[in-house]
């Protein structure tokens, strides 16, 4: 997915927001969830784990997209950025969280914890174990 790789900064963590899977998706779709996420004015990221774990739902059939749209196309959306961060220090910040098995919100908690940014999610585990200063509750 050949896409703009921005040079990130440092940011105020409160300034800067990571999407979870279900807020991208719920965005994507224009669900109430994230309506407050689509009027904001901050920039909001999107992480590759994302991405992967949008593909995987797709394939399992759990999970559509608007019709005629692609996870490339997610990729590329012009109300976020996605954002690359290092895979060794990605990586190292998901060995730490050891308090979920799932895979992608082992990364996506990382990815944030690495940029030092607030993750926008729905997921009541994530949201208790994150606790409001790493968290934006859809």
């Amino acid at each position: 997915m050949a896409r703009r790789r921005p040079e990130v900064r440092e940011a105020r963590s409160a300034a800067v927001i990571l999407l979870d899977t279900g807020a991208l998706i719920w965005l994507h779709r224009g669900h109430a969830r994230a309506a407050a996420l689509a009027k904001r004015q901050g920039r909001l990221y999107v992480s590759p784990a994302s991405l992967l774990e949008t593909q995987f739902l797709i394939e399992a059939g759990r999970l559509r997209l608007r019709a005629g749209a692609s996870v490339a196309d997610l990729a590329n959306d012009a109300r976020w950025v996605l954002d690359d961060p290092p895979s060794a220090s990605w990586f190292e910040a998901a060995i730490a969280i050891g308090w979920t098995r799932d895979p992608f919100d082992r990364l996506l908690v990382a990815h944030a914890r690495v940029r030092r940014w607030r993750l926008a999610t729905g997921d009541g585990v994530l949201i208790e174990r994150l606790g409001a200063s790493e968290v934006v509750e859809l």
